[in-house]
């Protein structure tokens, strides 16, 4: 991201005050405007999350980052696939699982999970449908409480979507067909209401806005509006705007659905 991007963005969210700021990426606090985002959303009276996958806290040059989110304020979405480091290992990389518990130690230890909210992240390994998120998150709770002494404030399941890297795997192990197959028929029409895309936009790296992070990966555009950046837009223009749709969406539709923020039904 560019630093005049990095202005008009910030601009625009103290301009308008959306009462959310979400920042994602991977691995955001990577961006040298990470903190610059932060602190001027916190500003501007936005409640902030950081999307962090818990590797990052381990890194050289991070150790501090426990301390600057908690006195921040910044609530925490993380990634742990699993409470089972086999699986984690093998989803993530070698060595992942033990990086990952450390670093929920550690943001433990500044008070997430008990003062701060601190939400961890399930994915499924292959194809197929998340379980049921509460009947998993006392798994998670009850695993990483009597191993490690870790606590969190809740668990989201999030369905893997069919793009990118996993739509690569998918298409190589012969099970495309059979993934897209599994989240039409699992068409929920009762998490269409709660879908992400109604009540948020994603603003890609270049200020460049999409109705969902999904929808920027696969270089969707707003409905009519292609390539048009965040500070060209007034938020009433968005009210009854079209959402751009594909087969990826169903993931989001299928069984209990899935958003930013976990199951919706």
């Amino acid at each position: 991201m560019e630093a005049s991007t990095a202005g008009r963005i910030v601009d625009w969210i103290q301009r308008y005050r959306p009462t959310v700021v979400d920042i994602t990426g991977g691995a955001p606090e990577l961006s040298a405007f990470f903190k610059f985002m932060v602190e001027s959303a916190r500003q501007s009276g936005a409640r902030v999350i950081d999307r962090n996958n818990l590797t990052i806290i381990e890194e050289d040059g991070f150790s501090d980052l426990p301390e600057y989110l908690a006195e921040q304020q910044v609530e925490i979405i993380a990634s742990l696939p699993c409470y089972e480091p086999k699986n984690v290992n093998k989803q993530r990389g070698a060595g992942v699982f033990e990086k990952s518990i450390s670093a929920l130690q550690k943001l433990n230890a500044v008070g997430y999970g008990a003062k701060l909210p601190l939400h961890l992240v399930y994915n499924p390994v292959g194809a197929n449908l998340p379980p049921a998120q509460k009947e998993l998150e006392c798994d998670y709770r009850a695993a990483l409480w009597n191993q490690f002494g870790i606590v969190f404030t809740g668990l989201y399941t999030i369905t893997n979507q069919p793009i990118a890297r996993f739509a690569e795997d998918l298409r190589r192990q012969g099970q495309w067909d059979l993934y897209s197959e599994l989240l039409v028929n699992h068409f929920n029409p009762a998490t269409l209401e709660e879908l992400m895309c109604r009540s948020t936009l994603n603003v890609g790296y270049d200020g460049l806005v999409y109705d969902c992070d999904f929808n920027q990966m696969l270089g969707l555009p707003l409905a009519g509006r292609s390539g048009m950046p965040l500070w060209e837009i007034e938020p009433d223009v968005l009210d009854g705007l079209e959402i751009s749709t594909g087969a990826h969406c169903f993931a989001c539709t299928a069984g209990a659905g899935s958003s930013c923020g976990g199951s919706l039904a």
